[in-house]
């Protein structure tokens, strides 16, 4: 497995916008596609975004689209996901997560297909 760290989250106000990072380590990262979920307070943790290994493919949750995008830099190890005009129902954790792929074009898009996870970062917007 890979490991996850997140950072980036924080505090801020509707409109606003966050970058998250996801450094990750212990593996090849360039084998491993990845993606993006939140949880809020009282509910399960629902997918956001997801990016393939190449980073040629991603695929986006509706209530994000045209608003948060998902890239990776190979060379550095990281996936982020730039948050842009964030709404208060943007408030929750966000988790990173990873998993081998076998094409360079596949992502996945629900938590039983990954099998590395990070601790969370916090994003709270308020209104």
């Amino acid at each position: 497995q890979v490991q996850l760290v997140e950072s980036g989250g924080g505090l801020v106000q509707a409109g606003d916008s966050l970058r998250l990072s996801c450094a990750a380590s212990g593996r090849t990262f360039s084998n491993y596609a990845m993606g993006w979920f939140r949880q809020a307070p009282g509910k399960e943790r629902a997918f956001v975004a997801a990016i393939s290994k190449s980073g040629r493919s991603t695929y986006y949750t509706d209530s994000v689209k045209g608003r948060f995008t998902i890239s990776r830099d190979n060379a550095k190890n990281t996936v982020y996901l730039q948050m842009n005009s964030l709404q208060p129902e943007d408030t929750a954790v966000y988790y990173c997560a990873a998993r081998s792929a076998y094409g360079s074009g596949t992502y996945y898009l629900n938590n039983y297909d990954y099998d590395s996870w990070g601790q969370g970062t916090q994003v709270t917007v308020s209104s």
